[in-house]
């Protein structure tokens, strides 16, 4: 059985929403689920719930590193018993397959690369997040770890968004598109114009060239590839279209009778829709270049968001991403 440690520590909703969301990955997804935190408390929460049976393990660490921490790389450094070190000297011991928090992004990115370490030949790891699209979810390479990047960076981005899309959607050749301003190879910054000659230049990727931000909800590329800051602005501001679709299409269906009639015939395609757009159905992201599958939850994340970030880790983690990423990398470099 796929063994996923979690943060129960970390988080807005830590411990209640935590310790729920990896009730229901236990009972569902037959995956067995350790966490991490605060021993007391976590155990309280687990009395709420019917466990018995249930593959769930409890393991101490007392100390905790709070989302607003303003340096979390010290903090891992100086919280050696945090939930989240402990969390990931699971998988680095190989007692986990993957490691899910919810907590500080930058605390569980540093505590991967100190504990974890990166994949030879990855200069940055980066963080894969899958974003909806018409036609099936599209790889999104980096969403948030570099906000400064150089092309390299961004070629290996879409080494590793390709591994991943591989791994979790069986795509063979996913088509990898560079996330810019324009279409055309000429546009774009000096490091997007570099990037975009790296990245054609490589036999090993299914590179269709530059797409446009409107390109990725219609489903053009399997894999966008950027920096991480312009790929947080994209996620950022996609989650935030969708939120306020939801809600005006919720307002007009309750504006007046013959609407909340309407709305009632097309409830169930209603609620098919917002699955489709919810992020909490995603799970979270992926840090993608360390030695271990580990994935990143929003801080907000509730108990079928962290289901579902169970569930990707799981997924991940049964399909080898990690040896997929090594041996796409290795390829490179032999190429």
């Amino acid at each position: 059985m796929t063994v996923i440690a979690v943060d129960a520590m970390g988080g807005d909703h830590a411990p209640h929403e935590i310790v729920h969301g990896a009730v229901l990955a236990a009972k569902e997804y037959g995956v067995s689920v350790q966490l991490i935190g605060q021993e007391d408390l976590i155990k309280q929460e687990l009395k709420k719930h019917y466990t018995e049976f249930l593959p769930i393990e409890v393991i101490p660490a007392e100390e905790v590193i709070e989302m607003a921490e303003t340096q979390p790389a010290t903090a891992v450094r100086k919280k050696p018993n945090s939930s989240i070190a402990v969390a990931m000297n699971q998988v680095a011991t190989g007692k986990a397959s993957g490691v899910v928090a919810a907590g500080s992004t930058g605390a569980a990115t540093a505590a991967a690369l100190f504990i974890l370490k990166r994949i030879e030949g990855i200069e940055r790891p980066c963080i894969a997040a899958v974003v909806p699209s018409r036609l099936k979810p599209v790889i999104l390479a980096d969403a948030g770890a570099n906000v400064e990047s150089v092309p390299e960076h961004i070629f290996q981005n879409a080494l590793m968004g390709t591994a991943l899309s591989k791994a979790l959607f069986k795509i063979d050749r996913p088509r990898v598109g560079l996330l810019n301003i324009g279409e055309e190879p000429g546009k774009g910054s000096s490091v997007v114009k570099d990037a975009y000659q790296l990245l054609s230049s490589e036999p090993n990727l299914n590179f269709i060239g530059n797409v446009e931000g409107r390109d990725v909800p219609e489903g053009i590329c399997d894999v966008c590839a950027c920096d991480g800051f312009v790929g947080n602005v994209f996620l950022k501001t996609a989650e935030g279209v969708a939120k306020m679709v939801t809600s005006m299409l919720r307002e007009e269906l309750t504006r007046d009778v013959k609407s909340q009639l309407g709305s009632l015939l097309a409830k169930d395609s209603f609620y098919r829709l917002r699955k489709r757009i919810d992020y909490a159905e995603y799970g979270g992201a992926q840090l993608l270049g360390v030695k271990g599958v580990c994935v990143i939850a929003h801080g907000s994340s509730k108990q079928i968001a962290i289901k579902n970030a169970i569930r990707v880790a799981k997924d991940a983690s049964d399909a080898n991403v990690i040896k997929l990423i090594e041996n796409m990398v290795k390829a490179y470099v032999k190429s």
